[in-house]
């Protein structure tokens, strides 16, 4: 029987479900498959490093979260054209001697709202985040319709991501908002860590959020961020991040393995998992 031995690349990753998620979709398709947290806090090394580790180490993929999926880029020898647009890596595959870079977070959040949110106008959205989480969310919401996407975070890397979206998109689909364009938007999307047990708090004042403003979290422990408790409040129509949270993890399963995972199995799985107590993502 083939094995695996795949890790999670990280900080403050304690709490992640992405082992349990794992092993357990594994053991149902008969796969031995072992899968480590590496937390870079505790490992105190960069993700280079434990890139490299992990490659002497025998490991066969890694999964790359907050703050690593850009800082990765770099490190490795080969990144599917789909990751380098995205200028962000969220899983590696160790393959005949390569590194090689891909991303499950864009269509893991595609498929995540479309199952989640049915018929949300996708005129004009407002994302909060433009690091490697951002960018995929920016590409899957421009992929699904959106005609206009406000990004909203610090000058700087709110400039380098619309630049990078003008170019795939065109210079209409992106531009850099204020977040008062939240009081007009149709969608509010969150991808930073805002709203984990170690960054707490609200990305934005709860008074921009209206009815009929949906608003997703790309952050799953804990399911019900602040974010969403105040646009629930609001009368909102709301997305947690656990649906992409599993639908990312399904397909980096499928390039670790070249085994197809039940995705309805691991979310079925994934709803028994969520009641037990969290405390980051």
């Amino acid at each position: 029987m083939t094995s695996y031995l795949i890790g999670l690349v990280g900080s403050g990753i304690g709490p992640s479900l992405s082992p349990t998620l794992h092993e357990c979709e594994a053991d149902e398709l008969g796969l031995r498959y072992v899968y480590r947290l590496l937390d870079l806090d505790m490992l105190e090394l960069s993700v280079g490093e434990v890139l490299s580790a992990a490659r002497t180490a025998g490991f066969d993929g890694l999964n790359i979260t907050h703050p690593g999926k850009q800082a990765i880029l770099p490190h490795l020898d080969e990144i599917v054209p789909e990751a380098a647009a995205l200028g962000a890596v969220n899983t590696v595959v160790f393959a005949k001697g390569k590194a090689i870079g891909h991303n499950t977070d864009a269509t893991g959040f595609a498929r995540s709202l479309s199952r989640g949110l049915p018929g949300a106008r996708m005129e004009n959205v407002v994302l909060l985040g433009a690091g490697g989480a951002g960018a995929a969310v920016a590409h899957a919401l421009l992929s699904l319709g959106t005609e206009r996407l406000g990004v909203h975070v610090n000058a700087r890397r709110s400039k380098q991501l619309v630049e990078s979206l003008q170019r795939r998109f065109g210079v209409d689909r992106a531009a850099v908002c204020g977040s008062d364009e939240i009081r007009t938007a149709d969608g509010l999307v969150h991808a930073t860590p805002r709203g984990m047990a170690a960054y707490p708090g609200l990305p934005v004042d709860e008074s921009l959020l209206h009815e009929e403003l949906w608003v997703a979290d790309i952050v799953y422990r804990p399911l019900e961020t602040a974010l969403l408790a105040a646009a629930r409040a609001r009368g909102c129509r709301v997305l947690h991040g656990g649906g992409m949270a599993v639908l990312q993890a399904a397909e980096a399963m499928r390039l670790f393995t070249g085994v197809e995972p039940d995705a309805d199995r691991m979310l079925a799985h994934f709803e028994e998992l969520k009641e037990e107590p969290a405390h980051a993502s």
